[in-house]
């Protein structure tokens, strides 16, 4: 388990660059009338110091010289974004005590430190070389781009007393900054890409279009997503050492916004993975499609028949309501549940992964679950509730076979993360040395279903191939972003419910922010979730947990099993769960707006609707 455990943590950092100096060509400080040599360290020792009156001054910054960023080749060929400083001696300065010079470099971000000593074998018997004072320079050090950097230069020895250096902050720009784009780690983040997008289009009419894409790949990047704005129409292709790509689409006419279409590309570049810049175009395509769609026979067909289908289940809808209730008869059934009837004829699937802490965090658990079935018309897969077949075929291969059927399909795996997780992926790194047991892990059948759940998915969510099917999350009331274990750190944290809109946005694949509008959600925000009969549930499970851990801090110790408790005998549920059964809410409806324009609440809608769960599904 311990190289289990490094190799995920090696995974996590390849693309994280290290505070280097340049091996080659070798730094050479050696001048006229002065032996010198490079010493390259962490500056951690303290051999250097002496007192003040055996110390020299500090030095200066080179008069006219401006410290700056350029690029420069390194050892595997590629430029690499460096930092150039420029320094001389004071000509009165002590200059017979100065045995070297250091430059120390922080960068700010991470602490990491690198030290460089130019270390002079000789002493400088003279103020001034050629009539000038003794300069030096250092333009070796690789840093980040967007990353800042804290400089010190230093004669040496350094005096034991007083502040005798060049202090410099040097923040380094963008990669669209024309001095360092062409450097690699920014041709790693695409900057320099161009897809020179293409596209065709028939010009022989038809009630369906097939539409070719092409475009250019680049080195830096393997894998390319190719969509079609507002359809379902979208596909993953592989570079394979090709140098240009084409992707066919066939869909209906009336799929499409009237004469307008939007292509997008989305790369995996190596450094920003599903972060990268996306490439998108619009085209007419009624200017290449000769015939209007609008008048096709067979298209006024379908759209009859689906007037009358809708109809029919209006009505439907209509009758069952006021049968259950004829107090409250509705003349019309507002947009807004139609809208979320048609929502659920796809419900996208999330299987939920997570720690069985303490019952009241169980309980919070089966609430969830219970506002993403009823309020979200999401199906939800979790142990707890598939108890009989994972009972049959066995832990493991109930999670292969869950994780498997995600992988393959666009639904989503719900990693949340809380005391348990931090402390079992500990003790999973920790190999056999210490073991985790929490009391509800001996009463639940299906023991702890979480370590083999790592060991299963950790390794898969690493593969830039299914990196967009995991979503990590917690409940920031009762758990803390220090709960989430470190191969995790490399995507989104969702804090529970503050963030909830944008993690259902994530499960539904579609875009929050597009260009000229803004995608809402109504009825499941931070402010508003509770509104509804299983979002009040939820809320309160979430603060019934938050009043326990505050009467008692040491909960988690209390619930660990010690050795001495190995023998715990099973003990009944002290909870009872009733978080599947809110059959009187609506399903949400996706709202689009511009940012500025007020959002109408949907639980508002589902009080007068008053509709039974299983007629909107």
């Amino acid at each position: 388990m311990d190289l289990y455990c490094i190799w995920l943590i090696i995974s996590g950092l390849t693309l994280t660059s290290t505070l280097r100096v340049l091996e080659w060509p070798p730094l050479n400080c050696t001048q006229q009338d002065l032996q010198c040599s490079v010493h390259i360290n962490n500056c951690s020792d303290e051999g250097w110091i002496k007192p003040r009156r055996q110390a020299p001054n500090s030095p200066e910054w080179l008069p006219g010289s401006q410290q700056h960023v350029f690029v420069s080749r390194g050892e595997s060929g590629y430029l690499q974004p460096v930092i150039s400083l420029s320094w001389s001696l004071q000509v009165n300065g002590g200059v017979v005590a100065i045995r070297g010079t250091e430059v120390h470099v922080i960068e700010e971000a991470s602490n990491q430190s690198i030290c460089v000593r130019y270390i002079f074998h000789n002493k400088i018997k003279n103020m001034m070389t050629n009539w000038n004072p003794w300069t030096f320079s250092l333009d070796r050090i690789v840093v980040d781009p967007e990353h800042r950097y804290s400089v010190s230069v230093y004669n040496l020895p350094k005096p034991d007393l007083g502040n005798y250096r060049l202090d410099k902050i040097i923040t380094i720009p963008g990669c669209k900054d024309p001095r360092i784009k062409e450097a690699k780690v920014c041709l790693e983040n695409g900057s320099l890409w161009d897809p020179q997008l293409s596209w065709t289009v028939p010009v022989d009419g038809g009630e369906r279009l097939i539409i070719t894409v092409g475009f250019k790949t680049s080195e830096f990047s393997e894998e390319y997503q190719i969509s079609i704005q507002n359809t379902q129409h979208s596909q993953h292709v592989m570079r394979e050492n090709r140098t240009s790509l084409n992707m066919t689409f066939e869909l209906d006419v009336w799929q499409l916004p009237p004469c307008e279409m939007l292509i997008v590309i989305q790369p995996f570049f190596i450094r920003c993975k599903s972060n990268c810049l996306h490439h998108q175009t619009k085209v007419n395509y009624c200017s290449y499609y000769q015939r209007p769609p609008t008048y096709s026979r067979s298209l006024m067909i379908k759209a009859l028949l689906g007037l009358t289908i809708a109809s029919g289940f209006l009505a439907y809808l209509l009758q069952k309501t006021s049968h259950t209730d004829p107090g409250n008869q509705l003349l019309t059934t507002p947009r807004s549940e139609l809208e979320g009837v048609q929502a659920q004829e796809k419900r996208r699937k999330v299987f939920i992964v997570y720690s069985l802490d303490h019952p009241l965090y169980i309980e919070i658990i089966l609430k969830l679950c219970a506002f993403l079935m009823v309020k979200c018309g999401t199906e939800v897969v979790l142990d707890l509730l598939d108890s009989a077949r994972l009972g049959v075929v066995g832990s493991v291969q109930w999670l292969d076979w869950q994780r498997e059927q995600i992988v393959k399909s666009s639904d989503k795996i719900l990693i949340l993360c809380s005391r348990g997780v931090r402390a079992k992926w500990r003790a999973m790194c920790d190999g056999a040395k210490t073991q985790v047991t929490l009391r509800e892990d001996v009463r639940s059948p299906m023991g702890d279903m979480l370590t083999p759940a790592l060991s299963l998915l950790v390794p898969s969510f690493v593969r830039s191939g299914t990196f967009q099917n995991y979503m990590v999350a917690y409940f920031e009331d009762v758990c803390s972003e220090e709960d989430v274990p470190s191969p995790f750190n490399i995507t989104v944290r969702y804090k529970l419910m503050k963030h909830f809109e944008e993690l259902l946005f994530r499960l539904l694949d579609k875009e929050k922010h597009e260009p000229g509008r803004v995608n809402r959600i109504e009825g499941i925000t931070e402010d508003e979730y509770f509104h509804c009969p299983s979002g009040k549930a939820l809320r309160g499970a979430v603060e019934a947990f938050h009043a326990y851990q505050l009467e008692h801090p040491n909960w988690f110790e209390d619930e660990l099993v010690k050795d001495t408790d190995a023998d715990v005998e099973e003990e009944e549920p002290t909870l009872e769960h009733h978080a599947i059964g809110q059959p009187n809410e609506s399903p949400i409806t996706i709202r689009q707006s511009v940012p500025s324009s007020p959002s109408d609440r949907v639980c508002q809608s589902a009080k007068k609707m008053d509709l039974p769960l299983s007629s909107m599904m």
